[in-house]
């Protein structure tokens, strides 16, 4: 065993050896990380001592034309989590039980939001304050866990106006697709409908930034001295045409009905002055986390609260249309002013069927102006097969129907203009009859317009011809006070000649001026009013109640259309409606007291 026994010096030498190569290897570790890894280690360093916390913008709040607030700002405070700073077993188990969601949750919106390890990841907007104060006393309990205070959006809920509002909401990863990365990330607020997405780049402002140093254990040392923050830029600031006042009255108009959509504008200019769809919903239910039994119980509504009736509600527009065939047979040569059908004697007999008169007394014998004062069908039927199903659906395309009107809100539908090609396509060539340009004439079949279209064709008629592109923002205020000013935009004019505009402005005054006209009652002694009365038939239920109203008629300033769903007769509920409206306007316009007496007795207190 003797010859196996490891001298004393050779044994020192081996230790000698082995520190130098412990040395040695330290020494190229060291190397490594102060030159080869420092950048990395640096910063990481860094991110681990600093905090970089976004400094929101404030969102712009949207005014009517005389500075009423219509989209504001309140105070909240969204509660985050830093994942670089999570111990497991404590931060997210103590949140949970905090906030009222499932751990399983808060994982969920941590991936999903997550824009790096080192920020804040918002997990919850909206917490109550007494949340808050839990968590500035206990912060041992939360580690990692943040609060901030934030800008939510605030309704104006009495002005039912989410038909062109919209509303806010945290981005998808779907709606980031194709976005800005300066100023859209996971977790970022953009608007989801109306307004609020139409305008979101120009709402939205620009992040800032700030840099906060702590410690290992996260808490607060101050301001990073070494890192200058950035400003936040507030979005800018929009004026609408809306008018406050006006779209209450049409919210007020239209709450003892089950459904339906006012539209109101200037005709002048294509400015929105109100519009409403009955029934809605208060959008400020999405400024917050929305409980899903609320969502379904909206979804489900059997009155469709989501629908946006002014621009998605497709509708047959009835009689309100017949402008549209009179205006054809006069520039087409079918007519002339004082031509004459068979007389109305409550329907006309075509082929096997017997198409009925809206008045089954009949109107005997009327020409073209007439017409429209009683909005005879049986004239129109006559006429319809003059034009045929290809010309008159090209006179409804020259004004404006089966096309966007381009009004400055997203998803708006076309409706449907049926031509020759379209009844092919849909029953097969030579399996349709001529009687549906029967129908087709007085507004009735397959023919759908949105409430929008209507106002857009009826300003165009108390414009001379001149049809504007209708749009809702007027100004943009900018925060560094520049200040743009939208120009209105012709959209087309009427395919109509002065001669024939001239007989339309006619019947439009007979309808509630003539003898025999179909809204007489609205006839006062203040103010002129024309208009045109519609009966849509409904497969599913009562006709709908249209009605569109022109005022003053010398020198027209406004349009209302309104739509009632399952309401009757468009004489009988459409019209009283709309000359609500328009009194509305029209007494703050030549300062009449509501309350006068007087003018109650002459019937025109109450419509």
């Amino acid at each position: 065993m003797e010859r196996f026994k490891l001298s004393l010096e050779y044994r020192e030498k081996v230790g000698y050896l082995l520190v130098i190569v412990m040395l040695v290897v330290l020494s190229l570790g060291l190397f490594k990380l102060q030159i080869f890894q420092y950048r990395d280690l640096s910063e990481q360093s860094e991110k681990n001592r600093i905090r970089v916390e976004p400094i929101l913008p404030r969102r712009g709040i949207v005014t009517d034309r005389f500075g009423k607030i219509i989209i504001d700002n309140r105070p909240s405070y969204t509660v985050s989590i830093i994942p670089s700073e999570i111990v497991d077993g404590k931060t997210i188990e103590n949140l949970a039980e905090l906030i009222n969601l499932d751990s399983t949750q808060i994982v969920k919106r941590l991936k999903r939001n997550m824009i790096s390890r080192y920020q804040q990841t918002p997990i919850k907007r909206d917490i109550p304050f007494e949340t808050v104060a839990i968590l500035e006393e206990q912060s041992n309990r939360f580690p990692g866990v943040t609060y901030q205070m934030e800008r939510v959006r605030q309704y104006n809920h009495e002005l039912n106006a989410e038909t062109y509002t919209g509303y806010v909401g945290e981005i998808s990863e779907d709606e980031l697709k194709g976005r800005d990365p300066l100023l859209y990330h996971l977790g970022s607020i953009t608007g989801k409908k109306g307004l609020e997405k139409q305008y979101d780049e120009i709402l939205r402002g620009r992040e800032g930034t700030n840099y906060i140093e702590v410690t290992a254990s996260g808490q607060i040392i101050g301001e990073y001295p070494d890192k200058e923050s950035t400003e936040a830029i507030p979005g800018a600031n929009l004026v609408l045409s809306i008018d406050n006042e006006l779209q209450l009255a049409c919210t007020k108009a239209l709450d003892t009905f089950c459904c339906g959509a006012i539209v109101a504008m200037d005709p002048r200019n294509g400015e929105i002055l109100a519009m409403t769809s009955y029934p809605g919903y208060d959008a400020n239910i999405f400024s917050s986390v929305i409980p899903e039994s609320l969502w379904t119980e909206i979804r489900t509504d059997s009155t469709h609260p989501l629908l946006n009736r002014p621009l998605n509600g497709l509708y047959p527009p009835g009689s309100t249309v017949k402008f549209v065939g009179v205006g054809a047979g006069l520039e087409e040569g079918a007519v002339t002013e004082n031509s004459i059908f068979k007389p109305c004697i409550g329907g006309y007999q075509f082929g096997n069927r017997f198409f009925r008169c809206w008045d089954p007394g009949g109107h005997g014998t009327l020409n073209a102006a007439h017409t429209l004062e009683q909005s005879c069908d049986v004239y129109m039927y006559q006429l319809g097969l003059k034009l045929g199903i290809d010309k008159l659906a090209e006179y409804y395309a020259a004004c404006g129907f089966g096309s966007l009107t381009n009004v400055d809100l997203p998803r708006e539908a076309k409706g449907l203009n049926p031509t020759t090609e379209y009844y092919d396509e849909r029953y097969g060539k030579k399996k349709w009859t001529l009687g549906l340009v029967l129908n087709n004439s007085i507004g009735q079949g397959e023919l759908l317009v949105t409430p929008l279209q209507l106002a857009q064709f009826f300003c165009g008629l108390a414009n001379d011809g001149v049809v504007y592109q209708p749009h809702l923002v007027k100004k943009i205020n900018r925060f560094n006070g520049i200040e743009t000013e939208i120009q209105p935009k012709v959209a087309f004019n009427l395919p109509f000649s002065s001669n024939t505009m001239r007989i339309l402005r006619e019947g439009l005054m007979l309808v509630v001026e003539g003898e025999h006209g179909t809204a007489k009652r609205l006839k006062n002694e203040y103010y002129s009013i024309g208009g045109k009365t519609g009966t849509a038939e409904n497969p599913h239920g009562e006709n709908h109640s249209w009605f569109a109203g022109v005022a003053p008629l010398d020198n027209p300033e406004i349009i209302v259309v309104a739509i009632v769903e399952n309401a009757g007769h468009g004489s009988e509920v459409a019209a009283p409606l709309v000359g609500s409206v328009i009194q509305s306007y029209m007494y703050r316009k030549l300062g009449i007291d509501v309350s006068d007496s007087i003018v109650v007795e002459k019937g025109l207190g109450q419509l």
